[in-house]
């Protein structure tokens, strides 16, 4: 248990593995539109899929810290990516780049396969829900 989750795993199940399968708050809830791998200046950086999953989750972290959150104070993530095959053969890679980024911090996540986004380019477009503890005044 952190200061505002609890994580959430029946009795007798399989442990996750880079997830939860489930978590509880309390506290100053931020929804974080979906973020695709470009930067500031909207720009998809190049390198494939796990380097829009890093610049993705980075921008993640960049809308957070304007709520005064972190990365451990994620909740939940749901993820669109637009080629499975993609994602399974750059796990490692993309597995690294959460690593840096969020650290070893797995919320609930879900991942969809779509047949694509919106920006002409984008190979993933992750959502993220946080809470953070409330200000103490």
């Amino acid at each position: 248990m952190s200061e505002v989750f609890d994580i959430l795993q029946p009795k007798g199940w399989a442990p996750p593995q880079g997830y939860a399968n489930g978590i509880a708050a309390e506290g100053r809830q931020v929804f974080i539109a979906g973020q695709i791998g470009w930067t500031a200046d909207a720009k998809l950086v190049s390198g494939g899929l796990a380097a829009q999953v890093e610049q993705a989750l980075r921008n993640i972290v960049a809308v957070l810290a304007q709520a005064g959150g972190e990365p451990r104070h994620i909740a939940r993530l749901n993820w669109y990516v637009t080629d499975k095959a993609a994602y399974v053969a750059q796990r490692q890679e993309i597995g690294a780049a959460y690593r840096r980024i969020i650290g070893k911090h797995y919320p609930a996540m879900t991942l969809l396969v779509v047949a694509g986004l919106l920006e002409e380019g984008a190979l993933v477009e992750i959502e993220a829900t946080a809470v953070v503890p409330k200000r103490q005044n």
